[in-house]
C-alpha cells in the first residue's frame, strides 16, 4: 500500500504531463512557454478537448458560444439568496452550478466552462453590497470576468494578464480534483457532478486553498527588510512558508515564471504597484536562500501560488475568492478528463487493506 497513492499510476491520458524532475508542464504536446507565449483561454479550451466532444470547433467558435452560454446563464444568479449569499464564495458558486442539469455531451461541456466565469463574479459584486454585471457577450471569458466583478472593460494588459493565469492553471497532471473528477465520470453520473466532485476537492486547503494567505505573508512582512527576520522567525516556529514547495515538483514550478512574466506589463504600465512587485521578489529571494540553508536535503522552491496571489490581487479579485477563481481556469482540465475517463476507462474500484479488529473465534 502506498499512503496518499503515491507514484501509483491510476490513469493513461493525452491530456497533461507533469515533469517534476526537469519543472516542465507539457499540455497535448505544447509546452506550456509556448501555450502562455501565443494561448489564450479559448484556444487552450480547444486544444484540452478537442476530440473529446461530438462537435469540432475552433478557438473563435468557442468564445461566440461562450459569449451566448455565459449570457444564458446570467439568469440563474437571481437564485442567490442570503443563505447562499452568507457561504465563502467557492461555496456559492458551487451551489449555483449544482442548479445546472447533468450530462456528457457538448452543450452541457459549455455550460460548465461559462458557469464559473459568470456566478464568481456575480457573487462576488453581490457580497460586496453591489448589483451583478450582465456578461458582453463580444467579449473573450477572460475579459468579460473582468467587466462583470468590476463593470469597466479591462485594458489589454488586464486581459492578458488573466488569460496567461487561465492557460497556466488548465491541467497539470492526476491532481486530487482531476482525480475526483475522473472517479465521478468512471460512474458514468455526467459532466456536471464530475465538476462539482472536482471544486469539492479543490477547496481543501491543502490543494487549492493557499494563494490567499501568500498575501496575508506580504502583508505581515511589510518590506524587503523585513523578510529575512520574518521568513526565519517563522521557521523556527514550524510553520510553513505559503507559495514554496510542491508534492510533484523537484525544481521551481514553470507556472511561477509564467505568472511572474505576465505582472510584468502590469507593472511596466502602472497597474501594479512596483513597490509591491519588488516586495514579492525581496520575499522570493530571502526566502530560497534561508530555506535552501535550513532544509538542504528538501526541493523547496517557488510554486504557482506565490505570484498568482499577487496577480489576482492586482486584478481585484479579494484573496477569499482566489480558489474560485482557480476553478475558472481548471473547469476545462477537468471536463477533457472527465471525457476521457468516460470513453476510454473503465470504473475506478481500487481495493483497501482492512487493519481493523477481526472476529473472536468462539
Amino acid at each position: 500500500m502506498k499512503n496518499g497513492l503515491e507514484d501509483v499510476i491510476a490513469a493513461e491520458t493525452q491530456l497533461s504531463d507533469v515533469d517534476g524532475e526537469a519543472g516542465r508542464l507539457v499540455i497535448r504536446g505544447v509546452s506550456l512557454d509556448q501555450l502562455v507565449a501565443t494561448g489564450t483561454y479559448e484556444s487552450v479550451a480547444k486544444l484540452l478537448l478537442d476530440g473529446l466532444t461530438e462537435r469540432q470547433f475552433d478557438a473563435g467558435e468557442l468564445k461566440a458560444w461562450l459569449g451566448e452560454a455565459r449570457e444564458r446563464l446570467f439568469a440563474h444568479v437571481a437564485a442567490a439568496d442570503a443563505v447562499l449569499l452568507a457561504l465563502p464564495p467557492v461555496d456559492a458558486m458551487r451551489a449555483l452550478i449544482a442548479r445546472l442539469p447533468d450530462g456528457d455531451d457538448f452543450d452541457t461541456a459549455l455550460r460548465l466552462l461559462a458557469a464559473p466565469a459568470v456566478f464568481l463574479p456575480a457573487i462576488l459584486r453581490l457580497q460586496a453590497g453591489n448589483t451583478p454585471i450582465k456578461p458582453d457577450t463580444s467579449l473573450s471569458q477572460a475579459a468579460d470576468i473582468l467587466h462583470m466583478l468590476t463593470g469597466h472593460r479591462p485594458s489589454n494588459e488586464q486581459t492578458a494578464a488573466l488569460d496567461t493565469y487561465l492557460v497556466t492553471i488548465s491541467d497539470h497532471g492526476l491532481n486530487a480534483s482531476t482525480f475526483a473528477s475522473r472517479v465521478i465520470a468512471s460512474t458514468g453520473a455526467g459532466l456536471t457532478s464530475s465538476v462539482l466532485a472536482a471544486i469539492s476537492a479543490l477547496k481543501g486547503p491543502l490543494h487549492g486553498g493557499a494563494p490567499g494567505p501568500v498575501l496575508d505573508m506580504f502583508d505581515a512582512i511589510g518590506n524587503k527588510a523585513n523578510a529575512e527576520p520574518w521568513i526565519g522567525e517563522a521557521l523556527d516556529r514550524g510553520e510553513r512558508l505559503m507559495g514554496f514547495g510542491h508534492r510533484i515538483y523537484r525544481v521551481r514550478d514553470p507556472r511561477a515564471d509564467a505568472l511572474k512574466g505576465a505582472l510584468r506589463p502590469l507593472v511596466q504600465t502602472g497597474q501594479v504597484d512596483p513597490g509591491r512587485m519588488s516586495l514579492a521578489e525581496g520575499i522570493e529571494a530571502a526566502a530560497l536562500t534561508i530555506l535552501r540553508e535550513r532544509k538542504p536535503g528538501r526541493p523547496l522552491d517557488v510554486n504557482v501560488e506565490f505570484y498568482t496571489a499577487l496577480l489576482l490581487d492586482a486584478l481585484g479579485f479579494p484573496r477569499a475568492a482566489f480558489t474560485g477563481v482557480f476553478a475558472i481556469g481548471r473547469t476545462v482540465g477537468w471536463i477533457a478528463h472527465a471525457r476521457e475517463q468516460a470513453l476510454n476507462g473503465r470504473l475506478i474500484r481500487p481495493r483497501s487493506i482492512y487493519v481493523g479488529p477481526l472476529p473472536k473465534v468462539a
